[in-house]
């Protein structure tokens, strides 16, 4: 595959995010209507305009940024057609897939409108979008895996053993802990190779993997689950966070022991957030903090090597980036949230 000429096309989509100017012009704006003017004046202008006809307030916001992301995922797509680095970055997107389906059963799990299931998904991975739609019409989560498994979708095949034990305890966690062993062990087999791109690839799914596992720690912890539980959540394939480690880590009986126990791994830096929110246990301090370790990790691929799949898959996490930060900036004006408190929402790579 000809990277140069793939790359050299990815750097010039990427000198196309949005710069610190560009971001300054958006967080001085006062309201939601100013922010969306000010998005026009962006490459973003196509689809904040196309989405305006169709919709109004925040859903302008929130169709555009998702139809420009899958956009971009497609065009990328389209640039890596019939080569090697396509079975890859495939197996980077295919990530989406599992996202979309956990949105799925979680609306009709508490029976969200379709419509709002709908604005949630971003059908970049092998589901596309007539799929979806076709599986946001079932009336209840049952449906949807009996429909996945008459399409032979893959997916269905962790989904279809774990439902009866949904359907006895009704904990929605049930199905996704086993369509995230599936997804992960099933995308680690396909990036087991030797090359440079295989290895890019399983590194980003470990650290995935970890991240999840130390989530899933923390809710423990702050549950109190009892250990029998709490070691059927545990994600083989880590990097850093092995079956050991984990249980380890799960026993203990504070957050604030357990972030300790993290010394000599990637993730120590969550012992240096500020006490009181350690002593407080505040879950969702912690999962932002993981998701910003998580996309810091992709976005640094960027710089990688220039003839090999770093430049794409960098550009991709960048990319993401911007587009929760721009939700992040547009939903923050639309409720009305202090300056200082959208700050500390965005995220910084």
């Amino acid at each position: 595959m000809d990277y140069g000429y793939v790359n050299a096309r990815v750097k010039g989509m990427h000198s196309r995010l949005l710069d610190k100017k560009s971001y300054d012009a958006l967080l001085i704006r006062q309201d939601l209507p100013s922010v969306i003017s000010e998005l026009v004046k962006t490459p973003y202008k196509p689809e904040i305009e196309e989405a305006s006809i169709l919709y109004s307030g925040i859903c302008v916001v929130d169709c555009a940024l998702r139809k420009n992301l899958i956009n971009t995922y497609q065009t990328i797509l389209d640039l890596v057609e019939n080569t090697a680095a396509e079975l890859y970055l495939r197996i980077f997107l295919s990530r989406w897939d599992v996202q979309n389906i956990k949105t799925i059963l979680r609306g009709k799990n508490i029976q969200t409108p379709t419509e709002d299931i709908f604005e949630c998904l971003v059908p970049a991975g092998s589901l596309d979008e007539a799929t979806l739609t076709e599986l946001m019409k079932q009336p209840d989560v049952r449906a949807v895996i009996d429909l996945l498994a008459t399409w032979e979708v893959p997916y269905a095949l962790p989904l279809t053993g774990a439902v009866d034990e949904y359907s006895s305890n009704r904990e929605l966690v049930t199905l996704e802990y086993a369509l995230d062993q599936f997804h992960y062990q099933n995308a680690l087999e396909k990036a087991s190779g030797k090359t440079v791109e295989a290895e890019i690839i399983r590194n980003l799914i470990r650290v995935e993997i970890d991240t999840i596992n130390i989530k899933s720690i923390l809710r423990i912890i702050r549950d109190r689950i009892e250990p029998e539980d709490a070691a059927k959540l545990f994600l083989e394939g880590g990097m850093h966070i092995r079956r050991e480690k984990f249980e380890s880590l799960a026993s203990m009986r504070t957050i604030e022991e357990a972030v300790r126990a993290l010394e000599g791994t990637p993730y120590y830096f969550l012992s240096e957030l500020p006490p009181a929110v350690i002593t407080l246990g505040k879950i969702s301090v912690f999962e932002k903090e993981l998701d910003e370790y998580q996309i810091r990790n992709g976005v640094r691929l960027f710089r990688g090597d220039p003839l090999s799949l770093s430049v794409i898959i960098g550009y991709l996490w960048a990319k993401f980036c911007e587009v929760i930060n721009l939700r992040i900036i547009a939903r923050c004006k639309y409720a009305g949230v202090s300056d200082e408190d959208l700050e500390k929402e965005l995220i910084h790579v």
